[in-house]
């Protein structure tokens, strides 16, 4: 299945809205670039975390909107809370893997309280470019988890037989490893990043 992801697929930007929906994107890579380096499941924690974020803002927004204006949401509520759910058991996943200790936690509080902050005012004034945002945010996610997955294959990270969640969740082969884990994962940010790209365009 994996197989069949254009892991190199990338949105163009166009409009004012697209550039800057990627320069947020770049500068967020940037700051987590240089605090993580290649702590790549340290990153994923952090940055699961934050990614938890936007499906539930969009998701909340537009239920308000659906019963503003009595109309039909045309399944966007639900996509939006699938992929919040989905990026939450992406961030379970990593903390079983990569145990963050105290001061990690700690940049998990603060990094959701600002963002989440931050992204509901964005999704408030302009849904098209908070979904663009989205978008971009994914495509930097597939980047990630293929470095990653990179790091592991190579045997500069250890590879640990994967957590029952995982195994669980995406139906993973019972001996299935973190490299497995990281494949599943990437695949799902793919998704997303094309879902996201989507609604930007229909917004559009």
């Amino acid at each position: 299945m994996d197989e069949e992801i254009d892991l190199n697929k990338s949105y163009a930007a166009v409009t004012f809205s697209d550039r800057f929906a990627r320069a947020m994107t770049k500068t967020m890579r940037l700051l987590a670039d240089t605090f993580f380096a290649r702590r790549y499941g340290h990153r994923a924690i952090v940055l699961e975390t934050v990614a938890a974020v936007p499906g539930m803002v969009g998701a909340t927004l537009q239920h308000l909107k659906a019963l503003r204006y009595m109309s039909d949401d045309y399944g966007w509520i639900r996509t939006l809370m699938d992929e919040a759910e989905n990026e939450r058991m992406h961030l379970l996943t990593f903390i079983e893997i990569a145990k963050p200790n105290a001061l990690e936690r700690l940049l998990i509080i603060l990094a959701q309280g600002v963002f989440y902050n931050g992204f509901f005012l964005l999704y408030l004034i302009s849904p098209k470019t908070a979904h663009r945002m989205v978008g971009y945010f994914e495509e930097e996610a597939v980047v990630s988890y293929t470095a990653f997955l990179a790091e592991v294959e190579a045997g500069h990270i250890d590879n640990p037989l994967a957590p029952k969640r995982a195994i669980d969740y995406w139906k993973l082969p019972a001996d299935a490893r973190l490299a497995d884990v990281i494949v599943a994962v990437r695949a799902d940010e793919a998704g997303h990043r094309d879902v996201n790209h989507a609604f930007a365009d229909q917004l559009a």
